[in-house]
């Protein structure tokens, strides 16, 4: 398709169609995408309009399909995080031992607590054995910057662990 040809059908066709997309993505962002993908694959694919007697509705059957397979994927994404956030991952090996699995318990909920930056420093430096250097360049922070967090999340888990630590001693 020449480009003057893609231009003339994106300017007669192309509010429609968003407004349609828009309507059921409930997305402006997903709906600008799923616009551009069309006219991206109209665009690749030549043939594709050759012997359509009604363009307009065909084009309406590609956003349709284009946008039941985004709200499709968007749910599966959606039941896999709900899945993920439900399964409380933890770095441990699971213990056997009820004490230990108790406490490995209590230390991953006290580490899910500390905010993101905190908890990736924690886990490079405990997990991975990084200096302070290389998780700095890892994450792009200076080595001070790296030492703080993991200073700040030593201080949140100590105090958010000394009740179990009390019960132990």
């Amino acid at each position: 398709m020449a480009p003057g040809e893609l231009a003339t059908l994106y300017d007669a066709h192309a509010p429609a169609l968003y407004a349609y997309l828009l309507n059921l993505m409930r997305s402006e962002a997903d709906a600008c995408d799923l616009l551009q993908e069309l006219f991206v694959r109209v665009a690749s694919r030549p043939g594709l309009l050759e012997g359509v007697a009604e363009t307009r509705g065909f084009l309406i059957r590609l956003a349709h399909h284009a946008a039941v397979d985004a709200i499709r994927q968007r749910e599966s994404l959606r039941r896999a995080h709900a899945g993920l956030a439900e399964s409380k991952p933890t770095p441990f090996v699971p213990a056997t031992n009820p004490d230990e699995a108790a406490l490995q318990s209590s230390l991953a909920l006290a580490l899910g607590e500390l905010p993101e930056e905190q908890r990736a420093v924690v886990h490079l430096k405990l997990w991975e054995d990084y200096t302070f250097e290389a998780i700095a360049e890892l994450l792009g922070l200076s080595p001070n910057t790296a030492a703080s967090r993991y200073r700040y999340a030593m201080e949140k888990l100590r105090a958010r662990l000394r009740p179990l630590y009390d019960e132990i001693r």
